[in-house]
């Protein structure tokens, strides 16, 4: 069964990426909240939280610890919200954690958010470079 987030990690299909090592692969979403919006993967395929071993799950969430802190600092936000689906509303059935640019008044409400579109693959590359020069693991 092909799984577009493996073949992503695996540079079958491209991809504007903010950070990868052999634990995570983060690159932005082609359709986000707003810009900026990052989905953080393991390279491991697995489909759930549940799945993914204990001694991954540390190294797993500093990679989204460090994409949280980089997007405020590249791109102006005020914070940021992180969020995962397990199943239900999982679109991609690879665990993945969406880090998404947060700005008071910004519009995200709820559960019914707004999508926003870039330009194109310049902009999306801008952004990507933006954060991938603030991507650091303490």
């Amino acid at each position: 069964m092909a799984c577009v987030f493996c073949d992503i990690a695996e540079k079958k299909l491209p991809a504007h990426v903010v950070f990868e090592d052999d634990v995570a692969l983060a690159f932005l979403d082609k359709t986000p909240l707003f810009h900026g919006h990052v989905l953080v993967v393991p390279r491991a395929h697995v489909v759930t939280l549940p799945e993914l071993g204990a001694g991954v799950v540390g190294p797993f969430f500093e990679r989204v610890q460090a994409v949280a802190r980089a997007i405020p600092l590249a791109l102006g936000s005020q914070g940021t919200f992180v969020a995962m689906n397990n199943v239900v509303s999982q679109s991609v059935a690879h665990l993945h954690v969406h880090v998404v640019p947060r700005t008071k008044g910004d519009g995200l409400k709820g559960f019914f958010w707004p999508r926003t579109k870039y330009t194109g693959d310049e902009q999306m590359q801008e952004i990507a470079d933006k954060l991938r020069s603030h991507v650091t693991l303490r």
